[in-house]
């Protein structure tokens, strides 16, 4: 049933005159989106004009008025978004995705296997770079403050309000990277330590909802639906991902 509606709503898209489809989508859904997006464009014949940012930005600059046909935001904000009426429907669950860190290609990994080990590697750490509004950077914060170490982090932070924070680590201006894994993959000149352990770690859950007042309600449901088929899946995965 799950394959019909797919194929369905895709066919549905491509018997409609091609039009745009305005995504705002959070960063942590680049690489994917960007891979996955020519095969929906081919056969939905609609156009992606997509916006990338942090999910509480891209929440921002909803509640202010910009308008889109489909979001991806974290799970929380997408209901946000629906109990408040700036979305309908319901959300739908793309990926999950796990924090991480990263060093420069080549330089020592410090262990991060136990709490108390990746404690040690933060407090070792020369330079830290991490996000201020994206959903990794804001959770780090909290986690520095629950271990306690939450001045020592803020003495040595290279902070970006979003982004990719692995570049900062690649053009050694900081030493370890803390961001969403599948943000960390893709950024050159960098290397994957690991994921949080997992007393630390925090899943994110990104989800697309549908505008209420979408120009393109049917281009928006059929690249839902795509992000949900077994091609996306795929690609989910091979970012670094879960699918949701």
């Amino acid at each position: 049933m799950r394959k019909f509606l797919i194929a369905a709503a895709l066919l549905f898209a491509s018997a409609a005159p091609a039009a745009d489809v305005k995504v705002l989508s959070t960063v942590a859904m680049t690489s994917t989106l960007e891979t996955l997006s020519a095969t929906f464009e081919a056969r939905s014949g609609d156009h992606l004009v997509i916006a990338y940012a942090t999910a509480s930005q891209l929440k921002k600059r909803i509640d202010e008025g910009e308008s889109f046909d489909l979001c991806i935001l974290t799970a929380s904000l997408a209901d946000e978004l629906i109990n408040s009426g700036k979305a309908s429907g319901q959300r739908t669950d793309l990926a999950r995705s796990a924090i991480g860190v990263a060093v420069k290609a080549g330089a020592p990994k410090p262990d991060i296997s136990t709490p108390e080990a990746f404690k040690r590697a933060i407090l070792e750490a020369k330079s830290l770079a991490y996000t201020t509004t994206g959903v990794s950077g804001v959770y780090f914060q909290k986690l520095a403050e629950r271990l306690g170490i939450a001045d020592a982090v803020k003495s040595k932070a290279h902070t970006m309000a979003g982004g990719a924070v692995g570049e900062l680590v690649a053009r050694g201006e900081a030493e370890l990277a803390i961001q969403q894994i599948v943000e960390l993959l893709p950024v050159p000149g960098i290397e994957l330590v690991g994921p949080f352990p997992a007393e630390l770690q925090s899943i994110s859950v990104f989800s697309a909802a549908l505008s209420a007042q979408a120009a393109n309600p049917a281009g928006a449901k059929a690249l839902a639906a795509f992000l949900t088929s077994p091609d996306a899946i795929a690609t989910i995965r091979l970012k670094g991902m879960e699918p949701g």
